[in-house]
Parts: C-alpha cells; sequence; structure tokens
C-alpha cells in the first residue's frame, strides 16, 4: 500500500559528485515513504539548505570540499537535534565509521551497495535504529575487544569542531581572508585557530597541516 505524500520521510542529500547525487536520488525517490526535498553539493551549503526547510533525515557524503559530511553532521544535529543523519561513503574506513559515530550519524552507508542498503538505513534511522553494513559491525567488535584487552579508552577529540573547520580550510588551499569570509571571522581570528593548530598537533606550517588534515580524513588525498 502507497503512503500519503504527506507522510513521506523528507530528505536532504548532499554530495559534491552532480552525477552521484542524481543516482541516489532516483533510488530514494523511487520509493513511496521516500522524498528528497533538498540537494547540496558540499556540507557548508547542506546547512544552510537546512535552516531554510523541514527535513527529517540528511543523507550526507563523508568527503565533501569547504565541510566534510562528519562536520556538516556536527552543525545539522546541533541545529535540528530531532534530525537523522546517514553518511554515504566511497570509503570502507575504520577511521571514517568511527568518527561518523562520534558525530552521531544514525548509519553509515558504502556508495558502492547504496542500491541494496540505502534504502533500509533511512527507514532504519527513522525508527531510531542504526544501521551499519557488515563488515562495520566486525570492525566495531573487533575495536572494541582490542581496547578492553588493552585497558585502553578511547581518544579524546584533540581539536575543537572549529580548529577542524579552519584546519580543512587551510589543508584545501584557502587564504585567510578566504577561510574568513567563509566562516564569518575575522582574519585575525583565524591566523589565532592557525597558531593553535600549529601549537597543538606539534607542527611547522601547511604542508603538514595538509598532510594532517589527509591523516585525519577531512580532506581526500
Amino acid at each position: 500500500m502507497t503512503m500519503p505524500e504527506t507522510t513521506a520521510i523528507r530528505i536532504l542529500l548532499a554530495d559534491d559528485h552532480a552525477l552521484v547525487r542524481r543516482g541516489v536520488r532516483l533510488i530514494l525517490d523511487g520509493e513511496p515513504d521516500l522524498r528528497v526535498v533538498a540537494e547540496a553539493g558540499d556540507g557548508a551549503e547542506a546547512v544552510a539548505l537546512a535552516a531554510r526547510h523541514d527535513i527529517d533525515l540528511a543523507v550526507l557524503d563523508i568527503a565533501m570540499p569547504r565541510m566534510t559530511g562528519l562536520q556538516a553532521a556536527r552543525e545539522l544535529l546541533a541545529l535540528k537535534p530531532g534530525l537523522r543523519v546517514l553518511m554515504l561513503t566511497m570509503h570502507d574506513n575504520e577511521q571514517y565509521f568511527f568518527q561518523a559515530l562520534k558525530a552521531g550519524a544514525s548509519g553509515y552507508v558504502l556508495k558502492s551497495v547504496a542500491d541494496r542498503d540505502l534504502i533500509a538505513a533511512c527507514r532504519a534511522a527513522m525508527r531510531d535504529e542504526p544501521f551499519l553494513y557488515p563488515g562495520a559491525v566486525t570492525v566495531l567488535v573487533r575495536n572494541y575487544l582490542d581496547r578492553v584487552r588493552d585497558g585502553e579508552k578511547p581518544p579524546e577529540q584533540i581539536l575543537t569542531p572549529r580548529e577542524e573547520e579552519v584546519l580543512k580550510l587551510v589543508a584545501e588551499g584557502h587564504s585567510s581572508k578566504e577561510i574568513a569570509e567563509l566562516l564569518f571571522i575575522s582574519v585575525k581570528t583565524v591566523h589565532r585557530h592557525r597558531e593553535n593548530l600549529l601549537h597543538k598537533l606539534g607542527l611547522r606550517d601547511r604542508l603538514q597541516l595538509t598532510r594532517y588534515a589527509i591523516r585525519a580524513g577531512l580532506i581526500e588525498p
């Protein structure tokens, strides 16, 4: 039985590749209970659109310019605490996976099997149930057992969300003036964040910051 359109789950879709967005939208809009109501080309645009649209679920690519899906997830959940978030990625990567969980995502879907998993993940998220691809469950259990065996605690977040934003933009090659305009802060504040980043991470220059940003999954190599 088809559901009335008024009950459809309203979705914000963000991916910097238009072709991927089109394919994902076809999958989602093909279901009577799912409807894409807004599309974004990066994380910053996704946050701006979320402020203007009534949405129930955000489907975010992890690796996007200006603001990653992980950064956008944190911003979106602060803006709309009841929102559900799914991360969509081509990376079967433990670090991305754990960062997605830490950012508050309800699920982690691989693009390679999106046609199989994405619809189920959307519905699970709206039921407040986590959705993890099979390999992720293995990673989660292995990581937990390793920590228990070694008596370790998970590392604390080293950088603040704002420092992470500045780091990403520095690594993408933006000037201090451009970063200030993108984040609506002063150039002086950008310089202060950059100095804090170098000090906290024990690094010397932009090149080392860029390498760190790649290792941290903020930008793609």
